[in-house]
């Protein structure tokens, strides 16, 4: 369990014990905890790794109250244009199509492996990570943010009144729609058949806390089999953040 009062800090990893840190607590949730699989997983070290973890920046936030060795108890992977360009690309490029991004001319910002430890989940340490990440956003003026969210399990059919609400109700606007590269229809049930508050139970916390922020979702939604997940491409513009909630996560206010 987590401390009763932890005391955060959140950096950017500078070495590759922070690194490994962070695929730690990755392979806890979603390897361990949800799942998932992927052909970098080391199992024997406990570590979620991919292709795409050498070129980004992981946002880390530790509790340290906690043992050195164990402080990491958030994660927050960011990939910019230029680690993109140097790497293999956006992760989220191999299922969207995110050429309405690309093709923006504006300043772009990938987010992805977000999680945090099972023992500091319901509580404000979502609100430490993502007040720092309000702030490095501002500091390098990225214009927008993205980044696939994800349903857990494969069948579509069990959320498809959540992400008939998420089509409906919260569909990027046509410059900045991406779509799925294999389409798994969104807008499943008719309006007349959804049970509303059902539905938004069933969307992830972390979907309902970007639509907050004024998030948007791309086109259809994509099935990955091998992390157990069904993905939704989350589309946040900067800009558009309502005022209360920019104040809140940019200046820490409550």
């Amino acid at each position: 369990m987590t401390r009763p009062n932890p005391s955060y800090r959140v950096d950017l990893a500078q070495t590759s014990d922070d690194l490994r840190a962070a695929q730690r607590l990755r392979y806890e949730v979603f390897v361990a905890e949800l799942g998932g699989e992927g052909e970098s997983v080391d199992h024997r070290a406990r570590l979620e790794i991919d292709a795409f973890d050498a070129q980004a920046e992981h946002l880390l936030l530790r509790d340290m109250q906690r043992d050195p060795d164990d402080q990491v108890v958030g994660v927050y992977r960011l990939m910019t244009e230029d680690g993109a360009a140097q790497g293999p690309g956006f992760y989220s490029a191999s299922e969207f199509d995110l050429s309405p991004l690309t093709g923006s001319g504006r300043s772009l910002m990938e987010l992805g492996r977000s999680c945090l430890h099972a023992s500091y989940r319901g509580g404000d340490a979502m609100f430490h990570l993502w007040s720092a990440l309000a702030r490095l956003v501002a500091e390098r003026g990225i214009d927008l943010l993205f980044g696939v969210a994800s349903f857990h399990g494969t069948d579509p059919d069990r959320y498809g009144a959540a992400l008939s609400v998420l089509h409906r109700d919260h569909l990027a606007p046509p410059a900045v729609r991406v779509a799925s590269r294999v389409p798994e229809p969104m807008n499943r049930v008719a309006a007349a058949d959804i049970d509303r508050l059902a539905a938004l139970r069933d969307i992830p916390a972390l979907i309902k806390a970007y639509l907050r922020l004024g998030g948007v979702v791309g086109e259809g939604a994509f099935v990955d089999h091998a992390f157990n997940t069904i993905d939704v491409c989350l589309i946040l513009d900067s800009q558009n953040m309502p005022d209360r909630q920019r104040r809140i996560y940019a200046r820490g206010e409550r």
